[in-house]
């Protein structure tokens, strides 16, 4: 029967609702929600869902938050009881029409003869304005007390109304313009915010700092059309068309330190020395144009990466040209040069060209069976440059492997010292031990 009474405010709520103003959850505001449902037991507890009224009287602080005190009765079969305590409310969407909220709070309950120490509630709700302080309110309550040390957990489900009183008045509307215009005429003056001379109605870049200078449409003058303005261009006057980055500088794909546009060289190798074109400097002479002969000085187009002396694949080919030579003319003798430039540290300079040399000079003795007297190293460092430091060019030219060849039966090379033989350093063990035994 208590059901069907509930439906029956719904619909006369429904109803209503078809002609009002939008309500909402208002603050400051003293609220009374009278109600009814149900009651339903734990089912270890082996009792019937049970009938249950109640008031509940609170008030809103804000719009969202509120603070509500309960009292209520359930009665039916063997069962009567009463709980009663606070709830603390927070409602979501307090401006619309439909307002959910949780709840949570404690209390006490007692049943006929058994009085539990406490009870815990929580839950949430809904509650419909259907008027300006008229709501249709619908709860849900998990309820949880001790009952001879034995923890039970039941739920109730309610249905009721939701009146707010004492809520402060709505400001009032503010005047129409065409209200205002008739009361007094107002001339607004022009305003120009940013201060670049152009009125804000017409300013397309609003916001321009102050001191740069702008075109008719207010915005920053971009001179050479490349989508960066001035103000912020690294690079000015790039040309038309070319594809800049966020500084208006034109792009380096390959890092190598030429613009794309002018990089007649692209996807060069990261780190490698290039010229103005964005290549790889030629080298002046090579044993691929140039014979092997007595009396030559070649230049071997021999490259290093920076601070090593590991011979590149790429370069095995140059340097057969050199071993299949001196295998041709078994009266040729030579020395491989090592050169740098003059970056970094003299001593550290002449050691790295050492080792280059001598890395080129053991790779043609051990690949192509040369034998190690007719073959020499020695490294220079920078102190013999063939071209100008003070330019990329020039120290790219001083960074270099040379090879000298002469027919002179007793040539004899400035050069680094060569390993004892095996052979040789048997036969001075061997006159060590033998002076032992004397």
């Amino acid at each position: 029967m208590m059901m069907k009474k509930m439906a029956g405010i719904a619909a006369c709520a429904m109803v209503l609702q078809a002609g009002v103003a939008l309500a909402e959850n208002r603050a400051e505001t003293v609220t009374f929600a009278p109600f009814g449902g149900g009651y339903s037991f734990q089912k270890n507890q082996h009792q019937k869902s049970v009938p249950v009224f109640g008031l509940r009287l609170g008030y809103n602080f804000t719009e969202n938050w509120a603070l509500e005190g309960l009292i209520e009765s359930a009665a039916g079969g063997d069962i009567s009881m009463v709980r009663y305590g606070g709830d603390l409310l927070y409602n979501f969407l307090p401006k619309s029409s439909f307002v959910p909220y949780l709840a949570a709070g404690v209390g006490g309950v007692n049943f006929e003869d058994m009085k539990a120490k406490g009870i815990l509630n929580y839950g949430g709700g809904l509650k419909w304005f259907f008027m300006d302080n008229l709501a249709l309110r619908a709860d849900v309550r998990g309820l949880n007390y001790v009952i001879n040390d034995n923890l039970k957990t039941n739920i109730e489900y309610t249905l009721g109304m939701h009146i707010a009183v004492g809520a402060p008045k709505p400001a009032p509307k503010p005047i129409a313009m065409a209200e205002q215009a008739k009361a007094a005429p107002v001339v607004v003056a022009p305003v120009d915010s940013d201060g670049d001379g152009v009125i804000d109605d017409y300013d397309k870049c609003p916001g321009t700092p102050a001191g740069v200078k702008v075109d008719a449409k207010g915005c920053p003058l971009d001179s050479d059309k490349d989508g960066v303005y001035d103000y912020l261009d690294s690079c000015p006057g790039t040309p038309l068309g070319v594809k800049v980055d966020a500084k208006g500088c034109p792009l380096d794909s390959d890092g190598d330190g030429v613009y794309d546009y002018l990089d007649k060289c692209p996807d060069t190798p990261r780190g490698d020395r290039v010229d103005r074109d964005g290549c790889s400097p030629k080298v002046v002479e090579s044993t691929a144009q140039k014979a092997v002969a007595a009396g030559t000085r070649l230049s071997l187009k021999v490259q290093f990466d920076t601070g090593k002396s590991v011979i590149k694949k790429q370069y095995y080919d140059e340097l057969k040209t050199v071993g299949d030579a001196l295998n041709e003319q078994k009266n040729l003798k030579g020395i491989i040069e090592g050169h740098t430039d003059s970056v970094g540290n003299d001593k550290a300079n002449q050691q790295l060209s050492q080792r280059r040399a001598n890395a080129v000079r053991d790779y043609i003795v051990k690949n192509f069976k040369i034998d190690r007297k007719r073959l020499a190293a020695k490294g220079y460092g920078e102190s013999k440059p063939i071209a100008d430091n003070a330019t990329a060019e020039g120290r790219a030219q001083n960074r270099r492997i040379e090879a000298v060849f002469e027919e002179i039966p007793n040539f004899k090379a400035e050069a680094d010292q060569q390993p004892v033989a095996k052979k040789a350093v048997k036969k001075v063990a061997k006159k060590k031990a033998a002076a032992k035994k004397q």
